[in-house]
């Protein structure tokens, strides 16, 4: 039975979050915060109720809602199909904008299909180890298999000092990824914060990963709000317990938003 509100606040302290204000615009990562981990990421399922209440909240807030991602856009897009939200994927390197322009921030190197190929081989040789290619960027999920993060390091430290200054590695959840060097979440919601309907409003970012803190560092920088899903340390300056405290908080959020506007305020 889901939890409300007042559950998860007695609950766990680190349910804090900031006061509602309308003129919000809503950044939401996905995995590990609108939906649970799964041991690989083809199967997660988005419920029919939480893509009705993503779409409220989009309508509530003027379309200034976009799902932030390490997934592809074309991979979110599919998940949360049919709703046509902003997205940003592959950790910034592509975004989808409000009127329905995809926008990719680096072409693919030439070196980029030899690394996947070799990260293939060295995945197939390691039985637990899931590999995901998006396009731009290439993970080595060892979730199934912790016994294999010290070689999938060495590995992408390896593929990485080949390809050079054009890729980085990115580390999160039981997963170590190859990602275009200068891209993060935190640009990609920057870049959103330029454009309508986000530009003037204040931006609430709401992750759970280390591939989250850029955004948390650009949201607080922009005078908006950062809320950290689960403990460990972060830049972060409120938290919320886990996904399903999240979906609680944003479908308290879509009645505030009901309220506000039948109050006229």
């Amino acid at each position: 039975m889901p939890r409300t509100q007042q559950q998860l606040a007695v609950r766990d302290e680190l349910y804090r979050v900031p006061r509602f204000s309308r003129d919000w615009a809503l950044f939401l990562d996905v995995d590990g915060t609108l939906l649970e981990i799964a041991p690989h990421p083809a199967a997660v399922k988005v419920s029919p109720p939480l893509r009705q209440l993503l779409g409220r909240l989009c309508g509530a807030a003027g379309g200034a809602l976009a799902l932030v991602s390490g997934r592809s856009v074309a991979d979110v897009e599919s998940l949360f199909a049919p709703l046509g939200l902003c997205v940003a994927g592959q950790h910034g390197a592509e975004r989808r904008d409000f009127a329905g322009r995809l926008h990719r921030q680096v072409r693919q190197p030439v070196g980029l299909r030899v690394a996947a190929e070799r990260l293939g081989r060295f995945v197939a040789e390691r039985p637990g180890l899931v590999l995901e290619n998006k396009g731009l960027n290439i993970a080595v999920h060892y979730r199934n298999a912790p016994g294999y993060e010290r070689e999938v390091a060495e590995q992408f430290a390896a593929t990485i000092a080949e390809l050079g200054e054009d890729f980085e590695l990115q580390a999160g959840k039981m997963v170590y990824e190859l990602k275009p060097a200068g891209q993060s979440k935190g640009a990609a919601i920057a870049q959103f914060m330029r454009e309508e309907p986000f530009k003037g409003r204040v931006p609430v970012f709401v992750g759970d990963d280390l591939t989250d803190e850029s955004g948390f560092a650009v949201a607080n920088k922009l005078g908006g709000h950062s809320i950290k899903v689960g403990a460990g340390d972060s830049v972060a300056a409120w938290r919320l317990p886990d996904p399903e405290g999240v979906r609680a908080w944003l479908r308290g959020l879509a009645l505030e938003w009901t309220r506000a506007r039948r109050a006229g305020g």
